[in-house]
């Protein structure tokens, strides 16, 4: 099932500002969320899907790359779990990264009708805090085949995983873990200031827990209590087809592990692209040199041309001259997130042979003085780039 586009799921335009955003979203995200509407699965896939496109959005890389290549350029394809931008994020991701948008530091809008949220009930998108993974870069070098028709690989990773012991908890066991004294176990603490204007209330993170809520009192062996250890990871990747040189993709929660348990970095897939023997990519395009002798160009024949999907016979008319341009219709790059495909721009060259027999070139004098053989160039001759210019305009 094909995804909605970001912009609609918000109701906003590709002009509004971060504030537009955030502030459609937050309306959202209350009219679907959780506390509002209980056992209600449509509503929690509009509060996740909304969540997601304001992951994108409120992003201005991932925002970049969403408007130049649509879904695919953050991850439209997901692939070995995880997917890709915001399609592996569940509730607590949700309330851990984005429980600032509802006000106030509780993970829902509507503590305030019951005293203000806080204690140690409270969901982890409220006054705890979770830790993120940093992300990862990789980069994955495609040949023009892979880049035309998209390819699955699968790449081993050097990277944080989450410790195998303590399950990422960095405890050595459950009973290691006890609620913070310092905050009791909200991840937060209140501090009141007397000042000219009255008692003054501030909110801080827990300097103990450091947002948690919880504290280690006896830490695991193996990963001396950071709930991460260094591994390696085979993750598949499902590239679409149209990708290009210097294209990112993301995939949401494959980067490194984060510290007791907390939400992972992102993957962040760099495209390099292989050149090709023997064709050149011009945008959607590829472009082949073939190189005729003048007895074929003058003759005519039936020639042979590499292409992505293989070889392709053509054929050169007599009489073709230097320069002309000929087309393979849907030989090119397909272009992303589109059923359109480029085309095979055939670049002919006359070629002229360096060295002669006595015989040929005794033939070739007899030739020079024929008509046919004088050059007649036309008045609107046109050189190759402006012939390529007007082609791809």
């Amino acid at each position: 099932m094909s995804k909605r586009d970001y912009y609609d799921v918000l109701g906003v335009s590709k002009g509004s500002s971060a504030e537009e955003i955030k502030k459609a979203y937050r309306k959202l995200a209350i009219k679907f969320h959780p506390d509002k509407n209980p056992d209600d699965k449509s509503a929690e896939d509009k509060f996740k899907e909304a969540a997601e496109a304001y992951e994108i959005l409120s992003n201005p890389e991932k925002k970049q790359r969403y408007d130049h290549y649509g879904h695919a350029g953050v991850g439209g394809a997901s692939g070995g779990g995880g997917g890709y931008g915001g399609g592996g994020m569940n509730m607590e991701d949700i309330f851990s990264q984005f429980g600032d948008i509802f006000g106030g530091g509780g993970g829902s809008p509507f503590d305030s009708f019951f005293g203000g949220g806080g204690g140690g009930q409270q969901s982890r998108g409220g006054g705890r805090r979770v830790a993120k993974g940093t992300n990862l870069r990789i980069k994955v070098k495609l040949t023009l085949e892979e880049i035309a028709n998209g390819v699955e690989k699968k790449i081993k990773v050097n990277k944080q995983v989450s410790c195998k012991t303590c399950d990422g908890s960095g405890a050595k066991d459950r009973n290691s873990v006890s609620t913070c004294q310092t905050c009791g176990g909200s991840g937060a603490v209140r501090r009141v200031t007397n000042t000219i204007l009255g008692q003054m209330q501030t909110t801080s993170t827990c300097p103990t827990c450091n947002g948690s809520g919880s504290q280690i009192t006896s830490k695991c062996t193996s990963c001396h209590g950071e709930g991460i250890t260094r591994g390696e990871e085979t993750i598949t990747i499902n590239i679409p087809a149209g990708v290009s040189d210097g294209m990112q993709l993301s995939m949401s929660g494959k980067g490194n592990a984060a510290p007791q348990g907390g939400i992972p970095g992102d993957l962040i897939i760099l495209i390099e692209e292989i050149p090709h023997e023997s064709l050149k990519r011009e945008g959607n395009n590829v472009v082949y040199d073939l190189h005729v002798s003048i007895i074929d160009a003058a003759l005519g024949y039936s020639a042979e041309v590499p292409t992505i999907d293989g070889k392709a016979k053509i054929k050169i008319e007599p009489g073709t001259q230097s320069g002309k341009l000929l087309r393979l219709k849907g030989k090119g790059i397909p272009e992303i997130n589109s059923y359109h495909r480029g085309d095979e721009i055939i670049h002919v060259n006359i070629w002229t042979p360096k060295a002669l027999t006595s015989e040929e070139r005794s033939m070739l004098e007899k030739l020079r003085e024929s008509p046919n053989f004088k050059p007649q160039p036309g008045k609107n001759d046109k050189s190759f780039f402006e012939k390529m210019k007007e082609y791809f305009d």
